[in-house]
């Protein structure tokens, strides 16, 4: 039998169990997805996972969600994204990576051509480290999903990610709920809308945009063919 899925979500995993499968995914040709959400991995174990996802050739999709890797945690991360050639998944909900974290991985996405999702939620993601995540969206050719649910991004924040919108021609899914975008940042995103042609999922549920964001919002809509645009317990 050939395993393609290891899902050991929750088995209290820690940074020296996270070695010893770091070892194994060196070896490994047929393992595809690798679950290890909501374990005790730290900056140590993601050190050893990016270790081996710079020989690994056949890992796609690579969830740690709930972890504790930190901005060291996603520097190692970011280095072995620059490169693996295989990973197209990457869910590090949750990890308190933070300004360096963010930075180090928005650098990665500049050079990386094979990431089409990541996953930055609940990362303490504000406006300074949505400008370097912009900055890579204007140079990446491959991601489509980008997940920042569950942040700090205020208006600053959204004004960088709009501009690189502007830019930006492969990324058709970006998460935006529960942020601080209020009705100025929404005025920004708006202004973005109508030039992208790219995005076609807009995710704003939780933020308050009044009465005057959701005006700013209905206008680029009448110009945008947005085709889902999620606004559930959105405050107006």
């Amino acid at each position: 039998m050939t395993f393609t899925t290891l899902d050991l979500e929750g088995t209290y995993i820690s940074d020296q169990n996270a070695q010893h499968l770091a070892n194994a995914l060196k070896e490994n040709k047929t393992l595809t997805t690798l679950n290890l959400f909501a374990n005790q991995i730290g900056p140590l174990g993601a050190q050893y996972l990016a270790n081996a996802l710079q020989d690994n050739k056949t890992l796609t999709t690579l969830t740690l969600r709930y972890n504790r890797i930190g901005p060291l945690g996603a520097q190692y991360l970011a280095i072995a994204l620059q490169e693996n050639k295989t990973l197209t998944t990457l869910n590090l909900f949750n990890n308190q990576i933070g300004l360096q974290g963010t930075q180090h991985l928005a650098s990665a996405l500049q050079e990386n051509k094979t990431l089409t999702r990541l996953n930055l939620g609940g990362n303490q993601i504000g406006d300074q480290e949505a400008q370097h995540l912009a900055n890579a969206l204007q140079e990446n050719k491959t991601l489509v999903i980008l997940e920042l649910k569950y942040n700090e991004i205020g208006p600053e924040g959204a004004q960088h990610l709009s501009n690189a919108l502007k830019q930006n021609k492969t990324l058709t899914t970006l998460y935006l709920g529960s942020n601080q975008i209020g009705p100025e940042g929404m005025q920004y995103l708006a202004t973005a809308l109508k030039e992208n042609n790219t995005l076609t999922t807009l995710n704003l549920s939780g933020n308050q945009i009044s009465p005057e964001g959701a005006q700013h919002l209905a206008s680029a809509l009448q110009e945008n063919k947005l085709k889902s645009i999620q606004m559930t317990m959105i405050k107006v």
